[in-house]
């Protein structure tokens, strides 16, 4: 799903269900970040982003972003894919706890300075967490109260 904002320049870098391997765009990222460390370094021994994606996506960047996603809590790709092209994901969890999804933000560079790059990922965690929560409650529950 989309939903456009109201500021007049758009980012239309990505479409929705546009698919990546695991670290190479926000959403990705903050899925990885989720996975327990043995998941993670088995999938950076056994997978090769550089070729495709460049030097920024070889494993100890994406280590490095990975732990920085793990203490802000929500991921940032800087334009990374296109320069200028900025994006912020917060995973959302499926009943067993595990990340399966992300609520992303996109947008140009000078909208993620901060610090309302913190504000944004703020309420990214918050919808991420209320979704992760509504998910988990199963079909038919009632939303948690904002």
């Amino acid at each position: 799903m989309r939903e456009d904002g109201d500021f007049p320049i758009r980012s239309h870098v990505l479409t929705e269900g546009s698919r990546f391997p695991l670290g190479v765009v926000s959403a990705g990222l903050a899925l990885l970040a989720h996975l327990p460390d043995r998941e993670v370094e088995d999938y950076l021994a056994r997978v090769d982003l550089v070729p495709a994606y460049g030097r920024p996506h070889a494993p100890e960047p994406l280590r490095q972003r990975i732990a920085t996603t793990r203490t802000d809590g929500y991921a940032t790709n800087p334009g990374l894919n296109v320069e200028g092209s900025w994006g912020l994901a917060a995973a959302v969890f499926d009943r067993a706890g595990r990340p399966s999804w992300a609520l992303t933000l996109t947008g140009i560079e000078s909208r993620f300075a901060q610090p309302r790059r913190a504000e944004l990922g703020a309420l990214l965690l918050r919808e991420a967490h209320a979704l992760s929560g509504r998910l988990s409650a199963g079909p038919g529950a009632a939303a948690p109260p904002r």
